[in-house]
């Protein structure tokens, strides 16, 4: 636990204080569960009625919100509470868990070919492969897997047990969760009299800058060209990518979400949890898709897109399910009774 002046903070972000720079906070809270050395935030309107009622020592708000916060206590005020907040937990983070003095441990297993920058951190039993490539600054977890000719950008962190495959890139600010495998085979395989003939993937993976990788999540290396997530994509945990997909700049993946071979995302789009992308199709710049939504065809405007059939009780589903089966032949009966009654 630590604690801070709220003046150390408007120091660094800046935004308007009301109050006083004196006050201690000790935790970053939401309004309904804080306490008097709470720091909150409201962003949504609607929740305007915990303001009154919070405990928290400060809350971060828009200039309109500004004259009912300052009636009840402390206040920093921001045109956009929600982004000011963000940077708040990543002031406080650098304080809650500083970084380690970077070291590099002695049962890690570095080729004597490979090039380490300074100041990388290297954890307990790391590999790192031949004419592999750490850059200034990047931290490298335990039992964590660099292959051959691959190379991690500068300050980018791998927590424990990432895996990334030879000959692949990652940028520099990158941050990739546990159990994360770069550089996986695509799945490709060919027909051969009922059997199945593998087909060598013979691309890499590229990631841009300031992309994070949620936890298990698998990006698999390309057939031929490489496989391409562009600067600022954010994937959440056991998100899977395919052979070549494309992802463009900035775009949002949530979790559980697939995207099938060759596929390619524009920028700026956000995929919601548990949605499909199938293979070989596009989606514009700016589309979103919501969660559980199978995309079966190339989107090429921007906008929100969803597929979900609604859920029911199991009984009342069925019946539904058995209309739907029934639909074509409705159709066919629907467009007949309609031209027997035209005129």
């Amino acid at each position: 636990m630590i604690e801070v002046e709220l003046g150390e903070l408007i120091a660094a972000l800046g935004g308007e204080l009301v109050g006083s720079p004196g006050l201690r906070l000790a935790r970053l809270g939401p309004l309904e569960s804080a306490d008097p050395q709470t720091l909150s935030f409201l962003s949504n309107p609607r929740y305007q009625s915990q303001l009154a009622s919070t405990q928290a020592a400060c809350v971060i708000v828009a200039p309109a919100m500004r004259d009912a916060a300052a009636a009840r206590g402390a206040a920093i005020v921001t045109s956009d509470p929600y982004l000011y907040f963000a940077r708040c937990t990543q002031w406080w983070a650098q304080r809650l868990r500083p970084l380690s003095a970077p070291r590099v441990h002695p049962s890690a297993l570095i080729d004597a070919s490979a090039r380490i920058g300074e100041g990388v951190d290297i954890g307990p039993l790391a590999v790192i492969e031949a004419g592999a490539r750490i850059a200034a600054g990047a931290r490298v977890g335990a039992h964590c897997v660099i292959g051959e000719r691959a190379s991690v950008g500068e300050g980018s962190k791998l927590s424990a047990r990432v895996t990334i495959g030879f000959d692949c890139v990652i940028g520099q600010r990158c941050i990739i969760h546990s159990g994360a495998v770069i550089g996986a085979d695509g799945f490709g395989f060919a027909p051969n009299e009922g059997r199945w003939e593998k087909i060598e993937q013979l691309g890499a993976v590229r990631i841009g800058n300031d992309v994070e990788i949620g936890a298990n999540s698998c990006i698999d290396r390309g057939a031929l060209d490489d496989t391409v997530l562009e600067d600022g994509v954010k994937l959440d945990n056991l998100v899977q990518i395919g052979h070549n997909v494309k992802i463009g700049a900035h775009t949002a993946l949530a979790g559980c979400a697939g995207v099938a071979g060759s596929a390619t995302i524009g920028a700026h789009c956000t995929v919601g949890g548990g949605a499909i992308i199938l293979g070989h199709l596009s989606l514009a710049d700016h589309v979103n898709v919501s969660a559980a939504t199978v995309v079966t065809r190339t989107i090429a405007k921007p906008g929100h897109y969803s597929g979900v059939f609604p859920f029911d009780d199991n009984a009342s589903w069925e019946k539904n399910a058995a209309t739907l089966r029934q639909l074509h032949a409705l159709r066919e009966r629907l467009r007949a009774l309609e031209k027997k009654n035209s005129p």
